[in-house]
């Protein structure tokens, strides 16, 4: 089974309507659309769609009666849009998400392997500076993943 992958950092810059280009290496894998969502960070997420529906699958068998299950859903499926590249290469986010993700002028898209994220600027290297540093705690926690 193929998958897709999604590596590196790319600044872009989001227009006034809420539009910001793809980075071109991502957007081949994107032809089917994706779903862009919330992250559990102040981010967003995106899915090609083909992953998704695996995410989606597994949610959808969780217990209706769970608590955790609803709240999951919640978080996960109802901010979530569907999006398309368009012939510029560009894609528009919602004006909800744009403000969760603090997504105004500079937008770093990072790449997460099987999907990537959107991030303001200004949060990306905050977040960079906090984990600068910290290489023997994320050793530790590899091993503990058994990684």
């Amino acid at each position: 089974m193929e998958r897709s992958v999604f590596l590196g950092e790319f600044e872009h810059s989001i227009d006034d309507k809420g539009r910001v280009a793809i980075p071109a290496r991502f957007r081949e894998e994107l032809a089917e659309g994706f779903i862009v969502t919330k992250g559990f960070e102040p981010c967003l997420q995106a899915f090609p769609k083909p992953l998704w529906e695996q995410l989606a699958f597994k949610i959808d068998r969780l217990p209706l009666g769970s608590p955790q299950a609803r709240t999951m859903r919640r978080l996960i499926f109802a901010p979530a849009t569907e999006v398309e590249v368009d012939r510029q290469g560009r894609i528009l986010i919602p004006q909800g998400l744009r403000e969760y993700a603090g997504l105004s002028e500079e937008v770093l898209i990072t790449g997460m392997n099987t999907y990537f994220e959107l991030w303001s600027g200004q949060r990306w290297r905050a977040l960079q500076e906090e984990l600068n540093g910290s290489g023997a705690a994320i050793a530790e926690q590899m091993a503990d993943l058994g990684i």
